[in-house]
């Protein structure tokens, strides 16, 4: 057999039947028109539907139905997934010991303060799609406009605040600070993002100059233990000492008090005595005698009543006891 009636022999075994060839066209379309009219949103996120490229609505959870061929595209979004852009550092994985990424990113972090002094800022933003088809056709990457946006933010507040703020009582207000502004910005440019929370990780002065940063810290910090110190000593020695001269003022003064009224009774006395004295000389004496006698007598030990005329009684006496 030659080699031109082998390859005929061949062709006529590999002839297929059209009506096989319609039917197999026929099943591919019904399978491709199946597995391209359904689809399954999972339960945290949100199903956009474009029909010939415009917005046609926006499914919830669950298994839907759509027109194949391409005529309208889902897109699915994460809307009840929290996300989160990280600033100034980056994690490899996160867990019990997290890793970082080794590589720099002072272009983020390198902030200038109000008081023209330079910080190392890290943060993170944590965040949500609120509306998923403002996020996906209102904003051209919407990911890149909010990390253009949170540092735009965090810049401004950071140049409002000393350096000293910044690294210790300054942080959480700062933080809520940019929370506000950021999601303002996003509202304005309508991204369809809701921040949750904007966290400061870490602040500290940049590596050639912490140790003279902590060497100030430590001088402010003496210093201030000196001051309490002495707010102390003067908390406890002052108020005392004003507390003692307040009680001698008033010590003083009652005692003077004391001694007018007494002075002033006294001479109302004297003086109604000598008014009465005025009246009846010789009775007004006579009774000054007897009270005055009234006072005295009844002092005296023992008495002797002795006749004038009596002399000599002495040495029977005894005054030895």
């Amino acid at each position: 057999m030659s080699q031109n009636d082998v390859l005929r022999s061949i062709a006529d075994q590999l002839r297929i039947n059209p009506r096989m060839i319609k039917t197999f066209v026929v099943v591919v379309i019904l399978l491709i028109l199946v597995f391209t009219s359904w689809f399954t949103i999972s339960a945290e996120e949100a199903g956009v539907i474009l029909r010939l490229g415009k917005y046609n609505r926006t499914v919830n959870p669950g298994l839907h139905f759509k027109i194949p061929f391409g005529i309208e595209d889902v897109y699915k979004v994460p809307v009840q997934r929290q996300l989160k852009e990280e600033f100034g550092f980056r994690t490899l994985s996160a867990g019990i010991q997290s890793t970082y990424d080794s590589r720099s990113y002072t272009d983020e972090s390198v902030m200038l303060t109000g008081d023209l002094n330079v910080a190392i800022v890290e943060w993170i933003v944590q965040y949500r799609i609120d509306d998923p088809y403002k996020y996906l056709f209102k904003v051209r990457n919407a990911r890149s406009t909010l990390r253009d946006m949170t540092e735009a933010a965090m810049r401004e507040v950071i140049g409002d605040r000393s350096v000293a703020e910044i690294l210790t009582i300054g942080r959480p207000e700062i933080a809520s600070t940019v929370q506000v502004e950021l999601q303002k910005m996003a509202n304005d440019y309508q991204t369809g993002l809701r921040i949750d929370q904007v966290v400061l990780q870490n602040v500290t002065p940049p590596d050639p100059v912490k140790p003279s940063f902590n060497e100030v810290n430590e001088a402010q910090q003496d210093r201030e233990k000196l001051i309490n110190q002495a707010r102390s000593e003067y908390n406890k020695v002052i108020p005392r000492a004003m507390g003692e001269a307040q009680q001698t003022i008033q010590e003083a003064e009652g005692y003077a008090l004391n001694r007018i009224n007494r002075a002033k009774g006294e001479a109302a006395l004297f003086t109604a005595v000598f008014e009465e004295y005025n009246k009846a000389p010789d009775v007004t004496r006579e009774r000054i005698y007897l009270e005055t006698m009234n006072q005295i007598i009844p002092k005296v030990g023992k008495k002797y009543i002795i006749d004038e005329g009596v002399s000599g009684i002495l040495p029977m006496l005894n005054l030895d006891k």
